[in-house]
């Protein structure tokens, strides 16, 4: 069961609290960007192109993950891509990335895409997850050397997500997917 005050309540889940290492806050690595959408970012329907949207979501999440490592990182994984509805032409574009959870080598941040209306209204289009891995100067994963304080109920919550959904890839991967 759901309780609310407890996230959803991972087994053994300690929302990073028993990471020596020191912690940023999830506002440190917050990046948020916008794209006003151009005839060059328009598919042959009018909407946006799904790939070009994809490519802003990973820039913005690389920047994210970038800033919370300090480290070089590379993409590992998207997940949990789902388009909500679409944008058009002049349409002004708000991509929000969040650091959810952060593990030895690798972490994962969420990116909500938004279309912001003349009055500064947003209107969700996307929500995306991503996985980045910390590499050195040969693509080698190595340790990220910041763990995430996690503070409010919400931030709980997203963390246990990002624990099922890593545990989802690697069933995933197990079963060769």
């Amino acid at each position: 069961m759901y309780i609310m005050e407890e996230g959803l309540g991972h087994v053994g889940s300690d929302y990073g609290a028993g990471d020596p290492r020191p912690k940023r806050t999830i506002a440190f690595s917050q990046v948020e960007n916008v794209y006003v959408i151009r005839y060059e970012n328009i598919n042959p329907q009018g909407r946006l192109f799904g790939g070009q949207l994809v490519s802003w979501i990973d820039e913005v999440a690389g920047a994210c993950a970038g800033r919370h490592t300090g480290l070089p990182v590379t993409t590992a994984s998207i997940d949990n891509l789902t388009f909500k509805r679409g944008a058009f032409l002049a349409d002004r574009l708000v991509l929000l990335a969040r650091m959810t959870y952060v593990g030895r080598t690798s972490c994962e941040v969420r990116v909500d895409s938004y279309i912001e209306d003349k009055e500064g209204y947003r209107h969700t289009i996307n929500r995306a997850y991503l996985t980045y891995v910390a590499i050195d100067d040969n693509g080698t994963p190595i340790p990220i050397p910041y763990g995430l304080e996690i503070n409010t109920v919400a931030e709980k919550a997203r963390w246990d997500g990002a624990i099922l959904r890593r545990d989802y890839r690697k069933n995933r991967q197990h079963m060769g997917f």
